[in-house]
């Protein structure tokens, strides 16, 4: 049903790593979302992390920190993007994620386009275009994953242009109606069929254990908690 796995992008990062924090000083990890239930599934995943979202970070320093374009043709193209970006604008290091829907009936859309599917109608004009587009797809044809890539960079600290990367898929279908009223995005439509349940009726503390996001947490969790117990020290 899931799968994680973890790299870092670049070469020498043992080195790299070693050199331990520039500034001498902690610095709280940023993750590159204004998607506030992105940000409440982080924390849930990083208990004991000090985890600032970018509009927390922004008050922290007094100004605003700029959006980034995601036009990278792939999940990961667009993380590394998004976390150096905001790694740079902060000075802290940064966690971004990209993530979304890949259904197999539509050759893998909408992809790296989950977020804008339906343009800037948000979550219900994404799910209804998704509906329109599955309207003839039998049940047995809709099946689906959604896919996350995290990747940390820190542009001030020992990483430099180094990135470290972790993806995670979680497996089920489309449904062809909503379920559940929890969650974000496509969670509605999408269902677990080992639990029997969309996303949208897990608890969070379900979905935290099985989705792509925590499958990717899983994976590249243990070079996140040695990157930033190495800032501490």
């Amino acid at each position: 049903m899931t799968e994680g796995k973890g790299s870092i992008a670049g070469q020498g990062h043992r080195d790299s790593l070693a050199r331990g924090n520039p500034r001498g000083v902690s610095r709280p990890l940023v993750f590159a979302t204004r998607n506030p239930g992105k940000l409440v599934e982080l924390r849930q995943l990083l208990p004991n992390i000090n985890v600032l979202g970018i509009e927390e970070a922004a008050a922290r320093l007094g100004r605003e920190i700029p959006d980034v374009e995601e036009d990278a043709d792939t999940f990961a193209g667009n993380a590394t993007k998004k976390a150096r970006a905001v790694s740079r604008a902060t000075g802290f290091p940064a966690l971004a994620d990209d993530s979304g829907l890949e259904v197999d009936a539509l050759d893998g859309a909408p992809g790296v386009w989950s977020a804008r599917y339906a343009g800037s109608g948000g979550d219900d004009a994404n799910n209804a275009k998704l509906l329109l587009a599955l309207r003839d797809v039998p049940p047995e044809r809709r099946s689906a994953r959604f896919r996350s890539v995290l990747a940390l960079a820190d542009v001030d600290g020992p990483l430099q242009d180094r990135v470290i990367t972790a993806d995670g898929v979680c497996d089920g279908v489309v449904l062809d109606a909503p379920r559940g009223t929890g969650g974000f995005g496509y969670d509605p439509l999408f269902l677990v069929p080992e639990l029997g349940k969309t996303f949208a009726e897990l608890g969070i503390g379900t979905k935290g254990e099985l989705s792509h996001r925590a499958r990717a947490m899983q994976a590249i969790k243990p070079q996140l908690l040695a990157y930033l117990s190495q800032l501490a020290d």
